[in-house]
């Protein structure tokens, strides 16, 4: 019973992909290129070469560089927010205002500063990854027990050991929050940021699939881009439940 309601909505949303392109197909022959056994022959002549791989590969490597660029600016400056009212107040309008900036808008700048290739990707990943981690590392510091700090500091403890013996084990679950919110952000930023000036990836392998007329495998690309989100997502969450039951 656990599986049957998925695969009932799965089955469901493909008889309506199936439907929905064949009706688009009649109007716009090369509509019939989207529908899904085209889409699934493609998805299998491409698991079976090295290509797709490659692209899958680069694209990971580029959501790892930039969730850890996130995650070394975001958590210290969490912790800094938590912790300090003078920073706190001087910050919050800037980052309120910073995080409602869509990522995308700074590819211009990106590229026109870091110049073409990978840095303006890392970038981009990063500065839509570090809010959510930012922000629920501020809230876990601001809702960790008083009683904690006090006794930290009635055992003389420094304000290093307070914070990496305290304050990070006590607000854990807050920042994976923030990592399962940051991979979310990542990845639907990671392809559009793909179709800017790198020559490999899976942004850039649905513009290639594009360019070639190989609609089929670009749906099959987009079937490849859903699969790894919705694992990275789990992989996030089944990460955030171990720690809370740990």
């Amino acid at each position: 019973m656990n599986l049957l309601l998925p695969l009932t909505g799965l089955l469901a949303a493909a008889l309506l992909w199936a439907v929905g392109a064949g009706w688009l197909a009649s109007h716009t022959p090369v509509a019939a290129s989207f529908a899904p056994l085209p889409a699934f022959e493609a998805l299998s002549q491409l698991l079976q070469g090295r290509d797709l791989w490659i692209h899958v590969g680069i694209s990971l490597q580029r959501v790892g560089i930039g969730l850890v660029i996130a995650l070394v600016l975001g958590i210290p400056l969490g912790v800094l927010t938590g912790l300090s009212k003078w920073f706190s107040r001087s910050t919050t309008p800037l980052f309120q205002f910073a995080r409602m900036i869509s990522p995308l808008s700074w590819m211009p700048l990106a590229v026109m500063v870091l110049g073409v290739g990978d840095a303006p990707v890392y970038f981009l990943l990063a500065f839509a990854a570090v809010w959510p981690i930012l922000l629920n590392t501020a809230s876990g510091v601001a809702q960790l027990d008083p009683n904690w700090l006090l006794l930290a500091r009635s055992l003389s403890a420094t304000r290093r050991e307070t914070i990496l013996r305290v304050i990070l084990p006590g607000i854990t679950a807050h920042i994976l929050t923030g990592v399962r919110l940051a991979i979310g952000i990542i990845w639907i930023v990671l392809v559009p940021a793909e179709m800017l000036g790198v020559s490999a990836g899976l942004g850039y392998f649905i513009l290639d699939s594009r360019d070639r007329l190989a609609y089929s495998d670009l749906m099959a690309a987009i079937l490849v881009i859903g699969f790894l989100g919705y694992l990275l997502d789990h992989a996030a969450r089944s990460l955030h439940r171990r720690w809370l039951h740990a």
